[in-house]
């Protein structure tokens, strides 16, 4: 299932759809007391609170059961195209972030004009 499903999320991807991938994982009380505890320690923490919010993360989010996969269709507002087009002719620079996979993200860039 696994690789059907990452098969799955790479062609959404490719698409430029936005994907989203499912799992689960059951978790019993006493575990998620002592986590949540060390979450909210973490979360408060004068010194290195990043890396302790990170690492209480760490603790919780593996070993996750997948469910599967969905997408969505990931519209551009009106004319978004001929705006980034007109902005770039003007001889302003225009840069796209974006924290996507990269398939995605080059559709994107294709689609609002930012890549020729």
């Amino acid at each position: 299932m696994k690789e059907s499903t990452l098969g799955h999320l790479y062609d959404y991807a490719r698409d430029g759809l936005r994907t989203l991938m499912i799992a689960e994982k059951t978790i019993d009380k006493h575990f998620y007391k002592q986590w949540s505890r060390t979450y909210d320690n973490a979360k408060v923490a004068i010194n290195n609170k990043e890396q302790k919010m990170k690492s209480a993360v760490a603790e919780i989010e593996n070993n996750f059961d997948l469910v599967g996969a969905t997408a969505i269709e990931d519209e551009l507002q009106e004319d978004v195209g001929d705006t980034i087009k007109s902005v770039k002719q003007a001889g302003i620079k225009f840069w796209m972030l974006t924290g996507d996979k990269l398939e995605t993200a080059i559709n994107i860039g294709f689609s609002c004009k930012v890549l020729d």
